[in-house]
């Protein structure tokens, strides 16, 4: 589904109206280099974070193990000089897109949580021309199939490059989807792990809601066209949606910013939520009245838990958790957590949620239940220009 304003505008989305004042933080302290052995019990998953250290030309990987209480180790041999920005785990690997666009590394993920390079893939060649540059990654919810967000990779559109993976690592490329202008998310994808959704919202002017299929074959994803309709907006305005998260079943979160005929955000940016039928169409019960308003200012990023009971919505006034209720109305959880502006956000399976300031060069890290949520101990933790991260969990999902 697509939309365009009858008037041709570009503009800059000025800052929403700021958001009450966060909890109090706790002091950032650097991590001490304490080996992996010390964690009672043994990790329950591993923290991948690509950054850019001080004056340093390349990125590299900051690799750590947290505990039961949400407490973070540095892994042996963290941090791993591997260049790379957006990163994705599929329990053995870790991907990486390299800082300069064209290849995409795999990474072997050790027992200890350590990593050993074993080789890269070039992406840009199975692109016209030999345009496009590797942007953000994104698994299927089997992590069989890797998808990435390839910018012009026609030489002007953007895509979904589709890849299989095998014991080794190694990618295999299935083809991309259709050249889409406005693409620049990764999708979600929704428990049947056959429908994914990705949405956009263009300088406030163009919008759009997409749906894609992906092959019972080989895991290639392909567009599809979808019904996806917005709730009724406030007169004179329109919503336009910017984030994706779907839940195990058939249930999909998406931030919707209501703009004005000026082409100016209108209020707080709320939460809807979708429901898919077994032809991929997106249907709502939300209305303006009840969707939550979020108080993170412009939304960044919005991570589903594993089981689907919580929303994490983070962007440029903080982080703040939601409950969510499937097909029912979006209700908040928590306040926010922080007023630092937040990047990217990840969940483990032992109710920690992790998340990423590249302004404030930190790694929070939370655990979040039906009763609210707490920082973990040692959180926040300094790191230098953190660019994304990646969670490999190691225990199943409570």
């Amino acid at each position: 589904m697509k939309f365009a304003c009858l008037i041709v505008a570009l503009c800059v989305p000025p800052a929403l109206a700021q958001a009450p004042a966060a909890q109090a933080q706790m002091k950032s302290v650097a991590i001490r280099s304490n080996p992996v052995s010390l964690l009672t019990g043994g990790p329950v998953a591993f923290v991948y974070v690509s950054n850019n250290p001080n004056n340093s030309s390349t990125n590299e990987i900051n690799a750590y193990a947290a505990s039961a209480d949400g407490r973070l180790t540095p892994v042996t041999g963290s941090p791993f000089a591997d260049d790379v920005t957006s990163i994705a785990v599929n329990g053995k690997y870790l991907f990486g897109s390299t800082r300069d666009g064209i290849y995409v590394s795999t990474i072997r993920i050790e027992p200890d949580g350590s990593l050993q390079w074993r080789g890269w893939t070039d992406i840009v060649q199975f692109n016209p021309d030999d345009c496009g540059a590797s942007g953000p990654l994104f698994l299927d919810r089997t992590s069989s199939s890797l998808y990435d967000t390839e910018f012009r990779s026609d030489c002007s559109n953007n895509s979904y490059q589709s890849f299989s993976t095998d014991q080794t690592g190694a990618l295999h490329n299935l083809g991309a989807t259709s050249g889409d202008a406005w693409l620049s998310l990764p999708a979600t994808f929704i428990g049947n792990n056959v429908y994914a959704y990705s949405a956009v919202c263009l300088s406030n002017t163009f919008w759009e809601i997409n749906g894609y299929k992906r092959s019972s074959t080989n895991g290639a994803l392909s567009a599809i066209n979808i019904s996806a309709p917005t709730p009724a907006a406030k007169t004179g305005d329109f919503w336009c949606p910017s984030q994706t998260a779907a839940d195990p079943t058939d249930h999909v979160a998406i931030t919707l910013q209501a703009v004005d005929q000026n082409f100016n955000p209108d209020g707080p940016a709320q939460l809807a939520t979708y429901t898919a039928d077994s032809s991929g169409n997106l249907s709502t019960t939300s209305t303006l009245q009840n969707m939550p308003q979020t108080a993170v200012g412009v939304v960044n990023d919005i991570r589903m838990a594993p089981l689907g009971a919580f929303l994490a919505v983070a962007g440029t006034s903080g982080l703040q958790v939601f409950h969510f209720n499937g097909s029912n109305p979006i209700t908040p959880d928590t306040g926010l957590l922080t007023s630092d502006p937040i990047d990217h956000a990840f969940w483990d399976n032992d109710h920690h949620l992790y998340a990423i300031s590249q302004n404030a060069g930190k790694l929070y890290v939370f655990t979040v239940t039906s009763l609210g949520a707490t920082q973990a101990p040692g959180s926040p933790y300094t790191i230098s220009h953190p660019q994304n991260i990646a969670v490999q969990p190691e225990t199943p999902a409570l």
